[in-house]
């Protein structure tokens, strides 16, 4: 169906027909639109996520921490 088939349908319909194409293509914009990009301008250590397990003492060494979780969750 050509752009121009479809501009016909879509004025073919009556009015609350045509509102809820309108709202149909808003849905679908909403769906499918792009992520907003992320921007590099915000420093790193100015995450939130940042220093969230600071006050963990059982992850003062993250290898052996993380080493010993591995090893627990994924022995066979």
């Amino acid at each position: 169906m050509t752009n121009e088939e479809i501009l016909r349908e879509i004025d073919s319909l009556p009015p609350e027909g045509q509102r809820l194409v309108e709202s149909f293509l808003a849905f679908l914009r909403q769906r499918y639109a792009r992520p907003a990009a992320v921007s590099d301008n915000v420093p790193l250590q100015d995450e939130n996520f940042i220093g969230m397990w600071r006050d963990r003492n059982d992850v003062t060494d993250s290898t052996s921490w993380v080493r010993r979780v591995r090893e627990s969750e994924w022995r066979q």
